[in-house]
């Protein structure tokens, strides 16, 4: 189906999502929070996220009000001004994406009347809607049992369950990926005729992922065989988050002096100017972070490098762009679960190289 935000309040229901934790966890709600809006009326959609995902959910057009968690740091004060905001909003449901005892506690308190939320540890005891879905199986994308919670919240309040939503989970207005090339062009000077690749070497301590000179070694395999194939060079252009801007740098150093075409992200306004420069990318290549899974809300292709472990699998972390615009990497069988080094390099340099003439583009390059 057509995904399209709804507008007006009237007498629809008044629910809060809870997505409070990491940015790449946020952007797999998504899918969720489309299928909220995808009802007849649409529901009032609140969501509680902490401040440094607040940009982007600003930017999500499946949400019409976003509320700050204060977290731990918040302090007894900030508990206390979050629960009687809540009280006031007068909420017709909760739904818990991430299930944390502090939050069930806060939605039992703030009086809202249907809870949900997975079942799972003692925190289930404040939810009267709890959905079995055993999440450390992994045995779904963490963006599918979030979409399930969403369906069953819907089934819950009497609400026709609708078709599920398609990508993009994050459709931009037209001519936004063109404003987005032009202004990157400008600024790194690239040839808007070649294909761009974004590399985010970075991880944020939250996955483990490549090193450096491993992904040197992936972009100068992907530069041999398009070159072998009498294919234009891309033009790499490397990102980086917080703190992570002089390793970025030393990346684009290394593979300048090898003669590659690269350039680094200026720093930008904020983190929802950041994620709109991602819509810029060809490809985008990461490990499983944050600016991953925003590549996958906005449907650019990616090629994503996981590690073996059963709770961050690439179908666990599986992003939520179209099936042909997914590449995943990971370690054989056998390794160990941090054992990045054993991802067969020249395969995954061979799988992008290959696929990138046949990734479908949704507008025009300048």
């Amino acid at each position: 189906m057509t995904l399209r935000p709804a507008g007006g309040d009237g007498d629809r229901p008044r629910l809060l999502v809870v997505r409070n934790d990491k940015l790449g966890d946020f952007m797999l709600a998504w899918p969720a929070l489309a299928c909220l809006k995808a009802v007849e009326p649409a529901p009032r959609v609140s969501v509680l996220v902490p401040a440094y995902t607040a940009p982007l959910a600003r930017q999500c057009p499946w949400i019409d009000e976003v509320l700050i968690d204060p977290g731990d740091a918040g302090g007894r004060a900030g508990r206390r001004t979050l629960l009687q905001r809540l009280h006031e909003a007068r909420f017709d449901a909760l739904l818990t994406l991430f299930s944390t005892p502090r939050i069930g506690w806060l939605g039992w308190r703030a009086g809202i009347p249907l809870r949900l939320a997975p079942a799972t540890k003692w925190a289930q005891l404040f939810y009267n809607r709890r959905i079995v879905q055993r999440r450390s199986r992994s045995e779904k994308p963490e963006y599918l049992y979030n979409l399930e919670l969403a369906e069953a919240l819907l089934a819950e309040l009497g609400l026709a369950v609708p078709a599920r939503p398609e990508p993009p989970y994050w459709p931009l207005p037209e001519g936004t990926r063109a404003t987005q090339r032009a202004r990157i062009a400008d600024e790194l000077s690239l040839d808007g005729s070649r294909p761009w690749l974004f590399l985010h070497p970075g991880s944020g301590g939250s996955a483990v992922n490549l090193t450096l000179e491993r992904y040197a070694t992936l972009v100068l395999g992907v530069e041999a065989r398009l070159a072998a194939a009498s294919r234009p060079a891309p033009a790499w252009v490397l990102t980086a988050g917080p703190g992570e801007e002089a390793a970025a740098d030393r990346l684009r150093e290394r593979l300048v002096g090898e003669g590659v075409t690269a350039g680094l992200l200026p720093p930008r306004r904020g983190l929802d100017d950041f994620a709109l420069s991602l819509s810029a990318a060809d490809l985008f290549i990461a490990g499983s972070t944050g600016p991953l899974h925003i590549a996958g809300c906005l449907d650019r292709p990616t090629a994503g490098f996981y590690p073996s472990r059963r709770s961050a699998t690439p179908l666990r972390w599986q992003t939520c762009n179209a099936e042909a615009h997914r590449l995943a990497f990971c370690p054989p069988p056998g390794a160990g679960e941090r054992d990045m080094a054993s991802i067969d390099l020249e395969a995954a340099a061979s799988r992008i190289a290959g696929h990138l003439g046949h990734f479908p583009t949704r507008e025009t390059t300048p």
